[in-house]
């Protein structure tokens, strides 16, 4: 098995190397996380978003400042006060990392479903999704975590022929943490949940050992996240201040209205779209193990020809392929499946914790000759996707924000059909910059902000930050009223498809053949631009050593 470990560490260069490049997956990302402490933690100027501005907010503090808080403060140890932004965009990366890589793998470990010699802990390592979201900072990636070692913490409880007073109280805590950081978490833990009360009516103290911490837990989160939205002193609070951030979300997202706001789906879009759009080609062997459930025998055989084709797990925890109760992995996974699909907003990312449970549940063909093809298909599919999503997907846009911060004398900055600019990654110099997000507007409101930046007086700079493949920004340059000042080439904007006007084939060739992200400047007349024409262009077509 040592080719195996061997593969396990480049797997694991593989998914450091993904973690520290700058590609932006969702707003998300930096939305709900970063951002949100960096300005509290910091005093940064950040934009809060309507989750934490409105009259009820549906995001709780506290597991934010649970992760987040330590690493902050550590940075601003070692710079003094004020860390740079660069400096703590990779420490939150690599704190990332550091949960996936650890504490993820870990925990299927001690799952008994991803050892060495099975399999399971390979594909988990080689899937995109553990490379390019895992070790993003999404509430989504926190899930993963808690979720895994409530079901580790889950499975010793109704395995012990004791109250396993211990495991109990744990698992009440992270039951707490899992579902304030998001509220879809319970969903996972419904069907696995199911042999968890057997084992509470056979030692009901493991009950209170459970409900007992988790109450106060939450009562603790409650009056924080109190203390923080209103301000108030916590001994002067009353019932009625009190602020329960899961009630909110679920009473916000059990309106229609609410969530078509944000997008309405069939209620088949998890297992359509955003399941194999996260899986691929595992999705075959899954869907063997699923209709061999309860028939005895998996038909898709096991990873290793000397293996028991109807085991899984390993470490002691091998149970029978053919009882979906008996193997809790994959009972979590159908559970949050089955639940979430009852929602009708519906996006991929919050499949995310199925994904190590899935992959460690299934079995590769036995056929070496299928088995060698399936494999190829993984790697095929799990590198494109990881080189979309993990390095060009957006992945201008975090590098243009941390090099505005490097600069000097900036007043304005428009964003224009990119994702929403992380302001956290400003730094301290946020204060002074206005940023301006047109999103996916008209090429008139561009020239309406560049109009307004032209008639401000003196020589403070405003810039506009645009997708190469973005249309219109051209004749400004060719009128010199902007110009081009910095580049990164590793962006895609996939948000800027026009399919319906231009044809498959042009957009594409706009949209790949021009892909990059700009950041130009307003010429102001008599105030001359920071950057050469001969440095602007190199760097433009080049990256010019600017990437990160």
């Amino acid at each position: 098995m040592a080719w195996k470990r061997r593969l396990y560490l480049s797997l694991a260069l593989a998914r450091l190397y993904f973690a520290l490049t700058p590609s932006y997956i969702h707003p998300d990302e930096h939305f709900q996380g970063p951002e949100v402490v960096a300005g509290e933690h910091f005093g940064w100027k950040v934009t809060k978003t309507w989750e934490f501005t409105a009259e009820k907010p549906i995001r709780s503090y506290v597991p934010l400042l649970a992760v987040y808080a330590m690493p902050m403060t550590l940075l601003q140890w070692i710079a003094n006060g004020d860390p740079s932004p660069t400096m703590l965009f990779y420490a939150v990366r690599l704190l990332f990392y550091f949960f996936s890589m650890v504490y993820e793998d870990w925990a299927l470990l001690e799952l008994g479903s991803a050892t060495m010699p099975n399999g399971g802990l390979l594909l988990t390592a080689s899937s995109w999704v553990t490379w390019s979201i895992q070790t993003r900072s999404f509430s989504n990636s926190v899930e993963t975590v808690v979720l895994l070692w409530s079901l580790v913490f889950l499975k010793r409880i109704v395995e012990a022929k004791a109250p396993s007073i211990r495991n109990c109280v744990v698992l009440g805590l992270f039951t707490v943490f899992g579902t304030f950081n998001r509220i879809t978490f319970p969903a996972f833990l419904i069907l696995p949940g199911l042999s968890l009360l057997k084992h509470f009516l056979t030692y009901p103290s493991s009950i209170f050992a459970f409900t007992l911490p988790a109450l106060l837990l939450s009562a603790a989160f409650i009056v924080l996240d109190t203390h923080i939205y209103t301000q108030l002193p916590i001994n002067s609070l009353s019932l009625s201040d009190l602020i329960i951030t899961p009630l909110n979300n679920i009473a916000y997202n059990s309106q229609t209205e609410n969530l078509a706001q944000h997008g309405l789906h069939p209620f088949y879009t998890h297992l359509v779209v955003n399941l194999p759009q996260l899986l691929g080609p595992a999705i075959i062997p899954l869907l063997s193990l699923l209709l061999n459930l309860g028939g005895g025998n998996s038909s898709g055989g096991g990873n290793d020809e000397n293996e028991d084709e109807s085991k899984i797990g390993g470490r002691g925890g091998e149970v029978n392929k053919g009882s979906l109760w008996e193997y809790i992995p994959l009972q979590s996974a159908v559970s949050g499946i089955l639940i979430l699909s009852t929602i009708k907003h519906q996006e991929a990312r919050f499949l995310i914790p199925t994904v190590p449970l899935l992959l460690s549940s299934i079995s590769l063909p036995r056929s070496k000759v299928w088995k060698r093809r399936w494999m190829g298909a993984w790697a095929g599919f799990n590198i494109i996707f990881g080189i979309l999503m993990g390095v060009y997907h957006q992945g201008g846009v975090v590098p243009a924000q941390l090099w505005i911060a490097g600069q000097q004398n900036v007043e304005k900055v428009v964003w224009w059909k990119t994702y929403k600019p992380p302001t956290w990654l400003l730094g301290s110099k946020g204060k002074d910059i206005e940023t301006v997000d047109l999103m996916g507007g008209s090429v008139n409101d561009v020239l309406a902000e560049i109009e307004g930046i032209e008639k401000r007086g003196g020589c403070d700079r405003g810039l506009l930050v645009a997708p190469g493949s973005a249309r219109g920004v051209e004749k400004l340059v060719e009128e010199k009223r902007i110009a081009r000042v910095w580049g990164y080439t590793k962006h895609l904007n996939l948000d800027d498809m026009d399919f319906g006007d231009d044809g498959v084939v042009d957009t594409l060739r706009r949209v790949v053949g021009n892909r990059g992200i700009v950041v130009y400047e307003v010429v102001k007349p008599g105030c001359g631009l920071v950057v050469s024409e001969a440095a602007k262009e190199e760097r433009v077509g080049s990256g010019g050593g600017r990437e990160l």
